[in-house]
């Protein structure tokens, strides 16, 4: 090898080596500013503009093998223990939403309570997210999981609503908060039609356990938190975030406050491609 090749070739890896730490410290940083589990795809499509600004070559099968390499893909992680007791003699209302999609925001709200441990014991996550845009609409995080806690949420998704004169479908488990009339003719006072599963189907309510795993694995909410106000800070945060920072596949890698204002998506449903689903016409 000659004295120029050598040269050459020490500095292509020299540079190489310094790319690698660049591309690192981008994922690094995306992650910690947008949520931790943040996947491949969306990590190229949205640092691939930052790529070009630091002078970085590099294709979206190399940018896979590049996480591989640094073990920096996103681990799979095990599932979550039950919050829903449908073991009460309140009312329990029919599923308007199954096999349908909705085509516009405010058109189906989806709601769900997730557990959040701290120190001092397990807190109740209640949200209240729109099927169509993925905006989380209304949220309320403490340290009970009584009718309260999901009637807050809900008053925070009315007063957020963006387009109040439509019709809108209010979706839920059999929970007893979902279906204590304190909950339902609160809903029912605010022009809600309410809707609830039927059966075990882990498609029925998808939309928002999804978000409820989003929430607790991208954003710190799985792991023990030292109290219920700090809780509440970091659900603030991860709701922030994920309705104005976080890209989602089923918007075509766009946001959910962006899609709630610009509804121009077509939904895509969590279903498999073989099963046929009709729109909502409400």
């Amino acid at each position: 090898m000659s004295k120029q090749a050598f040269y050459k070739r020490l500095k292509t890896q020299q540079k190489q080596e310094i790319d690698q730490q660049k591309l690192i410290s981008l994922v690094k940083g995306y992650r910690k500013k947008v949520g931790s589990k943040t996947g491949g795809i969306k990590l190229y499509s949205e640092l691939k503009q930052d790529f070009i600004n630091a002078n970085i070559k590099i294709g979206r099968n190399k940018f896979y093998r590049f996480l591989k390499l640094n073990s920096l893909l996103v681990p799979k992680a095990k599932n979550y223990i039950t919050t829903t007791n449908s073991n009460h003699m309140f009312k329990k209302y029919k599923n308007l939403v199954k096999d349908h999609v909705p085509t516009r925001p405010e058109q189906l709200w989806v709601s769900d309570i997730t557990y959040i441990k701290t120190e001092n014991g397990h807190n109740y996550l209640a949200l209240v997210t729109d099927a169509y845009s993925k905006q989380i609409m209304g949220y309320k995080l403490d340290s009970h999981m009584r009718t309260s806690l999901c009637k807050d949420a809900l008053a925070m998704a009315i007063k957020n609503r963006k387009y109040p004169n439509q019709k809108l479908i209010h979706h839920s488990d059999r929970g007893f908060q979902y279906c204590n009339p304190k909950y339902s003719q609160f809903a029912e006072q605010n022009g809600i039609t309410m809707s609830m599963t039927e059966q075990y189907d882990p498609y029925e309510n998808a939309v928002a356990e999804r978000i409820n795993r989003t929430l607790k694995h991208e954003y710190g909410l799985k792991q023990t938190i030292k109290n219920t106000e700090l809780a509440q800070k970091m659900t603030q945060q991860a709701v922030y975030i994920y309705n104005n920072l976080r890209t989602h596949f089923s918007l075509d890698l766009r946001k959910p406050a962006e899609v709630h204002l610009n509804p121009n998506i077509n939904y895509k449903s969590y279903r498999k491609n073989n099963v046929i689903l009709n729109p909502l016409t409400i």
